[in-house]
């Protein structure tokens, strides 16, 4: 099985401009059933996801732009390409808007 990242990003992405929410979500791979699941999230910038339980062990790897993950009075920022472990305790997500370039 292949999937392409690159394909869904942008259609998640897409789809995220124009949710009200600002954010949009598939499960690539696995679902609740599974012991693994891979979710693709895509956030506007300045959207975020709501404080929730963790889903157990796991990861966030950041394709494309600035996240930070929050959880208690601790944060992680993210930037492309990078790999952040979410915390197994009640976190949020935020999309960072970056600031214009001079």
């Amino acid at each position: 099985m292949r999937i392409s990242l690159d394909d869904r990003v942008r259609d998640q992405v897409e789809r995220a401009k124009e949710s009200p929410s600002g954010r949009s979500a598939e499960s690539v791979y696995g679902g609740h059933d599974n012991v693994l699941r891979q979710t693709l999230v895509a956030l506007r910038a300045g959207a975020s996801l709501a404080e929730h339980e963790s889903p157990g062990e796991a990861t966030l790897l950041v394709l494309r732009g600035r996240v930070r993950l929050n959880s208690g009075d601790t944060s992680s920022e993210g930037t492309t390409g990078d790999l952040l472990v979410v915390p197994s305790a009640r976190h949020s997500l935020d999309a960072v808007r970056t600031p214009p370039s001079c």
